[in-house]
């Protein structure tokens, strides 16, 4: 099975330092859900793993959450695309939780539910907690710029290999054009 982590705000729809807290303050960033599309076709599974501390500071309840989920899912859905489940962690950083990232608490969850192993697993996020995270359970991180990747690249000490995308379109056309060479490659050493 070939699986993809991303995270939501920031990598999928803008982000915002009062958080989103409605499904009206849910928008895509352009090119983002048509990106999740093309993984699709390719074989991909999409999942994401978000943090939502806004839960746990009582900025909005479960219902909203989900409200807002449900409109990405559909929004997805419209461009052809699937976003398989969606792992998330309520707590606020101070609670000490397992699954905050930069933990690993929420993608060796995911590496359960799956029945995978995340090593060589491709995670996108936009700040250095979502690379962290991934990282540490052997995922190849990848931060994109948009949202908060702009000042997580200019502040530095990003895991080892991080490969860094203006957006998670670039990074999809990026991971797609490297997956079709190796198809290639493969296809002349068979010959």
């Amino acid at each position: 099975m070939k699986l993809i982590i991303l995270d939501r705000d920031g990598v999928i729809n803008h982000d915002s330092d009062a958080f989103i807290k409605s499904p009206d303050e849910w928008v895509p960033i352009p090119g983002s859900l048509q990106a999740i599309a093309r993984l699709n076709q390719a074989g991909y599974r999409v999942v994401v793993a978000t943090n939502q501390s806004g839960i746990g500071r009582k900025l909005f309840d479960m219902a909203t959450l989900n409200a807002i989920h449900q409109k990405m899912h559909a929004a997805a859905q419209q461009v052809g695309a699937t976003i398989d489940a969606v792992f998330f962690c309520p707590h606020m950083a101070d609670e000490n939780c397992d699954c905050r990232k930069p933990k690993p608490g929420m993608l060796h969850e995911i590496s359960r539910r799956y029945e995978v192993n995340l090593k060589g697993v491709h995670s996108i996020g936009d700040s250095l907690r979502d690379l962290q995270s991934g990282f540490v359970v052997g995922c190849i991180p990848h931060l994109v710029l948009t949202g908060k990747g702009r000042k997580t690249q200019e502040k530095g000490g990003l895991p080892p290999g991080t490969q860094i995308h203006p957006d998670l379109a670039s990074m999809v056309d990026h991971l797609l054009a490297a997956n079709q060479a190796d198809n290639k490659t493969d296809i002349n050493i068979a010959i």
